[in-house]
């Protein structure tokens, strides 16, 4: 196992992740043979994690997408995309259910949270930003608990990132992807 950190490659299968993960408590993603173990949540991440839960569980009631929190595995599919990616984000928004199973979402979704921790800083901002970007994830969301930030990247009509927005201690971040949603960044980083 490795940490979001490590680019190493070790050829795990996934029936092997699997027995991993009936051995552990923790979370483990799975990239095309690599296992990676995210950190466990720091308070702070809890707190912000929980807010944004809340926030967006009353905005989608009545819609047709649905929010899920960690630990809920999300195995991205594209049809031009060899090999298997399972990762388990903060927060999920899933507006297409037909990939919905008992245990898992196997498909693209609608847009992703991660918060960082100090260890798992690269593996989010750079490693998940190209992954998600890559499968079609429609907007995805960092939030930095150390500085205090939010940043936005929407897909545009490229396929590609670009930056919807970026708030440091106060501010609305708002929504692409999801019409009127947005939160108060400085109630959002309160302790």
């Amino acid at each position: 196992m490795r940490t979001p950190t490590t680019q190493e490659s070790h050829g795990f299968s996934r029936v092997e992740c699997q027995r991993m993960r009936e051995t552990t408590d923790r979370v483990l993603e799975y990239i095309d043979g690599v296992v990676f173990m995210p950190p466990s949540p720091s308070t702070q991440h809890q707190r912000i994690s929980g807010r944004l839960h809340v926030k967006l569980f009353h905005f989608l009631e009545g819609k047709p997408c649905e929010v899920f929190h960690a630990p809920f595995d999300i195995e991205l599919k594209n049809e031009r995309i060899e090999g298997k990616k399972i990762v388990v984000p903060d927060l999920t928004v899933i507006c297409d259910r037909s990939g919905l199973t008992d245990t898992k979402f196997v498909g693209v979704p609608t847009l992703i949270i991660e918060i960082l921790s100090p260890s798992n800083q690269a593996y989010d901002l750079v490693f998940k930003l190209n992954l998600y970007m890559q499968y079609g994830v429609h907007e995805y969301w960092i939030v930095n608990p150390m500085h205090r930030v939010v940043q936005i990247y929407s897909l545009n009509d490229n396929g590609q990132y670009e930056q919807a927005g970026v708030w440091k201690k106060t501010g609305t971040a708002c929504s692409r992807a999801l019409d009127g949603f947005s939160v108060d960044v400085e109630q959002l980083f309160q302790s």
